[in-house]
């Protein structure tokens, strides 16, 4: 099966809509949660008393209310579904978008309430897992931001001169 993947920027331009997505999902789950108590806590003063008098007109509102939100939360799951974005976690809005890198496949992760996808982890790791954004995923356009080790730079950099084979100054 082919599985959608994501660029970062591609991930990234879909934050605002996807969080719109969550957030309606969220709300959803929460009315469901909340007429799923009332109705428990219905049912528990009922077999306390043996039976009693209810407001069928007012249950039959909020029975109405949750399968609202039921549909609300199937619709937004469905859409973040077909655009191929995997849910986590619904109740902190935890998604990871499938991204291509060196052929294999990774993670993107991101969480609802954060500003922009910062995290990664492979597909065999969870969200302990996380590893900041780094060339891998951003490519050789965008460099990390940090400081490349003395290691790391070009013996020019390290000693401020030619290296000794390059008498020419250019660059081949």
């Amino acid at each position: 099966m082919s599985e959608k993947t994501f660029t970062l920027d591609e991930a990234q331009s879909m934050l605002p809509a996807l969080a719109g997505l969550v957030r309606t999902a969220i709300d959803g789950k929460k009315v469901i949660d909340d007429v799923d108590t009332e109705f428990q806590a219905l049912a528990h003063r009922v077999f306390l008393a043996g039976g009693l008098l209810v407001n069928v007109a007012h249950y039959a509102r909020r029975r109405a209310e949750r399968e609202k939100a039921l549909q609300r939360v199937k619709d937004a799951v469905h859409e973040i579904d077909a655009i191929g974005v995997q849910i986590k976690d619904l109740d902190i809005g935890l998604l990871d978008f499938p991204c291509l890198v060196n052929g294999e496949t990774v993670l993107l992760c991101w969480k609802l309430g954060e500003k922009k996808i910062t995290h990664w982890h492979g597909t065999d790791e969870g969200f302990a897992g996380r590893k900041p954004i780094d060339q891998r995923i951003t490519g050789p356009g965008e460099r990390p931001s940090r400081e490349r080790s003395s290691k790391e730079r070009p013996a020019k950099e390290r000693s401020g001169k030619d290296s000794p084979g390059d008498q020419s100054g250019k660059i081949n």
